[in-house]
């Protein structure tokens, strides 16, 4: 029996910083763009901006490992949680791409932007990890909203709710007569996720008080299946 997440669909950290406009800003141009480009053609925009949204996890916990090295401290659970977030979104990636398989066009896309965002989230976080923190926690609001648009494009009948891909049944230990619905429930939830943790990993590095029951809470995965071929 699949039981629906819950989450809070109306949290938004209000920027107080200059930091933090640049984020919001920042955050809200690529909303523009995803927009524009892919207009409501949901199941090809989250192909796309997972290939993106998998890069911060893995920036951030690369740079924490080496600093952490270099200054010899631990890291707080910071890394394993970096990676698990990078994992998580490039799960989302395989899962849709059986859903709307992405166009050649779409393919070319994601090497340029992947390649772009890569090097531009890198020297961000370099700079100034608080506001790269700060930039992933505006991203997974905008996230959480464009599948909430999803989930109400299926629930209108303009987008079919498919069966669930056999992968997203095996990760998120859905039930077999799970649907397209159901797996952009668990997504969405997983981006809640990902948004509470970022603000309050930037939160914290700007000396902010945390609280840490205020995150949303994390959907069951199975971890085996990133590291298992699913049979077809």
């Amino acid at each position: 029996m699949f039981i629906e997440p819950t989450i809070d669909l109306t949290v938004h950290h209000k920027p107080q910083s200059f930091a933090d406009r640049f984020a919001f800003g920042f955050t809200k141009l690529l909303r523009f763009c995803a927009d524009t480009f892919f207009a409501k053609r949901y199941g090809h925009r989250a192909i796309v901006l997972e290939t993106v949204a998998a890069v911060p996890g893995m920036v951030g916990a690369t740079l924490t490992h080496l600093k952490c090295l270099r200054r010899m401290k631990d890291d707080n659970g910071w890394i394993r949680t970096l990676m698990e977030e990078a994992e998580n979104e490039r799960m989302h990636l395989m899962t849709f791409i059986e859903v709307a398989k992405p166009t050649l066009f779409e393919r070319m896309v994601i090497v340029g932007v992947q390649w772009v965002f890569y090097l531009a989230f890198f020297m961000l976080y370099l700079i100034s990890p608080k506001t790269a923190h700060r930039v992933v926690g505006y991203f997974e609001e905008e996230a959480v909203i464009s599948y909430t648009h999803y989930l109400a494009e299926i629930d209108e009948g303009r987008s079919k709710n498919v069966p669930a891909p056999a992968i997203a049944k095996r990760y998120w230990k859905l039930p077999e007569t799970a649907t397209l619905r159901d797996v952009v429930l668990v997504v969405r939830a997983d981006e809640a996720h990902h948004r509470d943790v970022n603000h309050a990993f930037s939160n914290e590095l700007h000396g902010l008080a945390v609280d840490h029951t205020a995150v949303a809470a994390y959907p069951v995965h199975d971890e085996s299946v990133c590291i298992q071929k699913i049979a077809a």
